[in-house]
Parts: structure tokens; C-alpha cells; sequence
């Protein structure tokens, strides 16, 4: 009933204005609106918030699915439900929460987090935004880029360095809303693809930031990071995943339709050895995929498996979204067909949320090494 929901929603509210989307490099705050009003944003937080308190990742899952399935990179509700939310919940005290979950589960507040700085890719313990204390609160001063939904948040919750001397024990999350003065006009950053999810670069200057802004305890920031991180990476291996199922299924259309040499391409034993091994790729990744999901429900999904499952399905992604272009040959190149948008949208998987790169570094470093 859920997935039968959210994809009436995507037919309706999504799929019918997403190309004017990605010419205005943005999607407009009404869709985030329409989406509280039908129970899509922020599900598990629990009804004395506002929530329906569906603590359950799978609802997560299918959103995350149906989106996919439409090619709705520009839409970021990933980063609101399974990414910045899950902060508030776990590090937020009960004045926060109260002040903030309603309207995140109304879409009233978009959210944003904000790690990576122009200097400091992912090496989070390289960190120089600074949040210099001053009686009841920090000024904060510093730069940070690729931020997802810049442009349209109303509450970033960024990573500061509030101990010159510390790195990872010198880190904390301060929540920071866009209207405080010193907040200055976010840059927007222009990408090769998913081009209506908006990414800016955001500039603080003496921003003045109480502390009763701040999540959890001083110092703690990176070990908070680390705690959540898993689930960020689950949650794009799960689109990841997704979309190569999506790009196979419309190359596998094609493949019936378009004929070369009097038959269907599908028929040639090559492309049918291309379509066989991404099928079961694909499989395989899904069945993982599932179990991070349930490990992820038990509470028990350790970095590694995270960082497994996020490495793994974004480069098969990228993989089969090469040979679905190379089966429908000339027109594979061709933007008026999806899978060409496919293509340029999926590069940047390999990199965000942490790079192919160090996800193996996390893993190799859980063995020992």
C-alpha cells in the first residue's frame, strides 16, 4: 500500500514537471510540501512530533526505489529522511526536537548537512570551519561545498571545529538556520548531472549560532558522524541499486523493440550475454542490499557492511548503466532517451557519501590492515 502510494505520488507530482526541474536547477518547495501532506517525509519520526513513527528503513527503501524508477535524481528526500533527520533524533535534546521534527515532517524546514569543505574532501578530521565559543554561543566562520539542498535549506546542521587543537576529538554538529545574519547567499554549483537537485557551496561569516544549537555534546562530532555514516551509505546503495534495475529493464525494452540485420538486437547472443550478467549482478546486489536493510533495522549494520553495500552497488550502477548505453548504440547518446540521463546522473555515485576509494579503505582497515 505504501510503494502503491508513493508511486501515485511520483506520477502525479513528480514525473509530469521534472524536465522543467532540471532547467531551473531546483525543485520548488511546494513538492516538499505536497509531500508531508501524504506522509512521505521523515516516517520514523514518532507521532508526538508529528511523525507516523514508522521506524522501519524499508519505508525509506521503497521512496528511495520509486524515485529511482522515475529518474528523479533532483528530488532530495533521501537527504531530509534517511541522512539529516536521523541526527536530530538520535543527538537532539527534547527542546530541539520539538522545535524542529514537526516542521521537518511538514516540509516546512528542508534540511541540509554540511561536511565537506573546498579543502577537506574525505577526510572529515581535516575540517576547518571554525565555531569559536563566546558565553551562551558559538560565531562561526567557514566554508563548505557540495552541499546538497544549499539553496533551499532553512536548517544546516554543519560540522565545525570547535577545538583548534583536536581533530577528531575537535569536531561538533551545530545547527545553524539560513535566515541568521552572516548566513551569505549560497553559491549555486553547476554539475555534469542531476541537475535539479541543487548543490551550492555556503559561505558563514561571524554567524552567531546559540548553543543551544548545538547536537549532542561539544567534541563529540566525528564519532557522531561515524555512527550515522552506514546509514547514508545504505541509503544510496539502495537507489543504486535501484536505478541499474531501472536502466536494465528499459535496455531490455529496447532491446525487443529496435531490429538490426531483420531481428531483434536482444536476440544476438552478445546482447544477450550483457543483459544475462547484469541480471544476475543485479540480484546478487539486491539480496545484499536487503540484508543491510535488516541488519540496519536490528541496529546491528557496522561501518564495513555500509561501506560495502555503498562501493558495490554504485560502481555495478555505473557499470551497467555503460553497457545499457552501448546496447542502444547511437541512441544511447541521445538525451531525449532516458537512459542517456541515466548516464550522466550516475557518475557522481561513485564519489558522494564517500568515495569507491575509502570505502575500501574502511574495509580493508576492519580486517586489520
Amino acid at each position: 500500500m505504501f510503494r502503491d502510494a508513493v508511486r501515485q505520488f511520483c506520477k502525479t507530482e513528480i514525473v509530469p514537471h521534472h524536465a522543467q526541474w532540471e532547467i531551473d536547477g531546483r525543485v520548488p518547495r511546494q513538492l516538499w510540501l505536497k509531500a508531508g501532506e501524504q506522509g512521505l517525509l521523515c516516517m520514523q519520526v514518532p507521532e508526538q512530533y508529528g511523525g507516523s513513527g514508522l521506524d522501519d528503513f524499508r519505508y525509506n527503501m521503497i521512496l528511495n526505489e520509486e524515485l529511482a524508477r522515475i529518474g528523479a535524481s533532483g528530488v532530495a528526500f533521501n537527504l531530509q529522511n534517511d541522512i539529516v533527520v536521523p541526527y536530530l533524533l538520535e543527538f537532539g535534546n527534547e527542546e530541539q526536537k520539538k522545535r524542529w521534527l514537526p516542521k521537518c515532517v511538514s516540509g516546512e524546514i528542508i534540511l541540509a548537512i554540511a561536511m565537506t569543505e573546498p579543502d577537506t574532501g574525505s577526510d572529515l578530521a581535516g575540517i576547518r570551519t571554525l565555531a569559536e565559543r563566546q558565553g551562551d554561543h558559538y560565531v562561526l566562520n567557514g566554508q563548505k561545498t557540495f552541499i546538497t539542498s544549499g539553496l533551499l535549506a532553512d536548517l544546516v546542521i554543519v560540522v565545525a571545529r570547535t577545538d583548534r587543537e583536536s581533530r577528531h576529538e575537535g569536531l561538533s554538529l551545530i545547527c545553524v538556520e539560513s535566515d541568521r545574519p552572516g548566513y551569505e547567499p549560497p553559491r549555486k554549483l553547476h554539475k555534469v548531472g542531476m541537475h535539479a537537485q541543487d548543490t551550492a557551496e555556503l559561505f558563514f561569516t561571524n554567524i552567531k549560532v546559540p548553543l543551544t544549537n548545538r547536537l549532542g555534546e561539544e567534541g563529540r562530532g566525528f564519532v557522531y558522524l561515524m555512527r550515522q555514516l552506514p546509514r547514508e551509505r545504505l541509503s544510496i546503495a539502495c537507489g543504486a541499486i535501484a536505478s541499474a534495475q531501472t536502466c536494465l529493464e528499459m535496455t531490455i525494452e529496447y532491446c525487443r523493440q529496435r531490429h538490426a540485420f531483420g531481428q531483434p538486437i536482444g536476440t544476438f547472443q552478445n546482447s544477450r550475454f550483457k543483459l544475462a550478467e547484469m541480471q544476475t549482478e543485479i540480484q546478487i546486489g539486491q539480496v545484499f542490499v536487503d540484508r543491510c536493510v535488516t541488519l540496519l533495522n536490528a541496529g546491528t549494520l557496522t561501518q564495513e557492511a555500509g561501506a560495502m553495500a555503498k562501493w558495490w552497488c554504485t560502481e555495478l550502477l555505473k557499470r551497467v548503466v555503460d553497457q545499457c548505453v552501448q546496447l542502444h548504440g547511437g541512441y544511447g547518446y541521445m538525451l531525449e532517451y532516458p537512459i542517456a540521463k541515466a548516464f550522466i546522473d550516475s557518475r557522481v555515485q561513485t564519489i558522494f557519501g564517500g568515495t569507491t576509494e575509502i570505502m575500501k579503505e574502511i574495509i580493508g582497515r576492519s580486517m586489520g590492515f
